[in-house]
């Protein structure tokens, strides 16, 4: 039975949830990612893992429905390249909200946005509380659990904890969901190693954060370390993102505020 909600009938789908549904709804991005990988690459992995970690989490008795991804959002730290599809914040933030607000009207109350950009995540995490106060669903935020920062310790390139974007995890992931849409002779190394030895600042929670848009590290717009990349590796975090957003959305299925 497809898990995609919106394959059922309209009366059907509101019959199919309950107060112990869980709702996915993946978040994507249309943005460069280099000249290796397709603007759609932040769209095809929510949805790939979504789609299986939905399947995993029903196997294991967890009653969750996806909803079609949305497919732009907020990117505009990549505005300066054509073929970028972005939102305001403000656009992206009526938008869940308002999926926020259809959503509490069927039986479900709880919604789960998968996200496949990083540049969604601070939002997100407003867009949580607003979609609580305003309509009281439990909801939450999650990655797809593919992405890695660092490479050396995997036996892939050094990128100094900074391969954010369209570098050796992101790559390797797109090399085992979609090698057709990779060119690897395109791929080039862009780390920006003089910022890598401050204690304080960085990406990805990092205490001091800062503004930044991809081509501040040079007009490739990569962020990272691709030239290693391999569908092996690709595969195993492929393996490890269903397993963690399966395992999250079990967890979510059990949550409550108050005891």
């Amino acid at each position: 039975m497809s898990r995609l909600l919106t394959d059922l009938p309209q009366p059907a789908a509101i019959e199919a949830l309950t107060e112990e549904s869980v709702v996915v709804q993946p978040i994507g991005a249309l943005e460069q990612h280099g000249s290796h990988l397709p603007l759609s690459t932040d769209l095809v992995i929510p949805e790939e893992i979504g789609t299986r970690a939905v399947d995993r989490a029903v196997e294991n008795g967890v009653d969750a429905w996806l909803l079609p991804s949305i497919a732009a959002s907020k990117s505009d730290e990549h505005h300066w390249a054509p073929g970028t599809i972005w939102m305001e914040a403000s656009t992206i933030w009526n938008t869940l909200v308002d999926v926020g607000r259809s959503v509490a009207e069927t039986p479900a109350r709880t919604l789960v946005f998968l996200n496949g950009h990083g540049g969604n995540s601070a939002l997100l995490q407003v867009v949580n509380r607003e979609i609580r106060r305003r309509y009281g669903l439990r909801t939450f935020s999650l990655g797809s659990g593919t992405q890695r920062a660092g490479g050396s310790a995997e036996g892939g390139p050094d990128e100094f904890g900074m391969g954010i974007h369209a570098g050796h995890s992101e790559t390797s992931v797109m090399l085992a969901l979609r090698p057709e849409l990779v060119d690897m002779s395109r791929a080039v190394r862009s780390v920006p190693e003089h910022i890598a030895g401050f204690s304080t600042i960085g990406f990805n929670g990092a205490p001091v954060s800062f503004g930044w848009t991809s081509d501040d590290f040079g007009p490739s717009g990569v962020i990272g370390d691709p030239t290693q990349a391999t569908a092996e590796y690709g595969r195993a975090l492929v393996e490890e993102g269903t397993e963690f957003v399966a395992t999250a959305l079990a967890e979510i299925s059990r949550f409550r505020h108050a005891a």
